[in-house]
């Protein structure tokens, strides 16, 4: 599952707010422990808070948290439960203004990218730039999006390529993220 998800999605772009918010809303409920048990929850996730909807999200009331708390399959913890409603809110209100979660995130785009990572300790946990998007997000009305996470979304997401240099994934992601942004690679 790990490896699929590695070989096959992450880092590959996601232009889509919906898809988006649910990349933004796993990394905060990843906060604090492993990917995997992250990973190994995503349907139980999606279920749960109706596809990453966001307006379906932002109608959640006491009863919808008080249902969230008591799944087992996703991770209850009441504070992220709170940030990923509270996030369905300030994505809709960014909307509402005429932007975008994409715009964001693409504003964050590092130029020059940075060169390939050669090993894992290559592999920043947060940069200047994620600082900087935490800060933007949180200006908007984000919770749960400090700098760590705020990267691991934009890993995500395709932001920012961190396969290793040798990864043999790398090409393609690096083809489809210059394909979503028009450009030959």
């Amino acid at each position: 599952m790990y490896e699929a998800y590695h070989d096959t999605e992450w880092g590959h772009p996601v232009r889509d707010d919906r898809g988006l918010f649910e990349r933004i809303s796993l990394e905060a409920f990843q906060s604090g422990l492993s990917w995997i048990t992250v990973l190994r929850r995503r349907e139980a996730f999606r279920a749960a808070f109706d596809g990453f909807d966001p307006r379906a999200v932002a109608a959640y009331g006491d009863a919808d948290v008080a249902r969230l708390l008591a799944d087992p399959g996703i991770i209850r913890n009441r504070a992220k439960v709170g940030a990923t409603i509270a996030n369905a809110h300030a994505l809709l209100a960014l909307q509402a203004a005429g932007g975008s979660l994409d715009g964001l995130l693409r504003a964050a785009t590092p130029d020059p990218a940075p060169p390939a990572p050669q090993v894992p300790a290559d592999v920043p946990a947060r940069t200047p730039g994620s600082a900087a998007l935490a800060r933007t997000l949180k200006a908007a009305g984000f919770r749960f999006v400090g700098p760590t996470t705020a990267y691991a979304t934009m890993q995500a997401c395709g932001v920012v390529d961190d396969h290793l240099r040798q990864c043999p994934a790398r090409a393609a992601v690096e083809r489809a993220r210059a394909a979503s942004e028009g450009v030959r690679p």
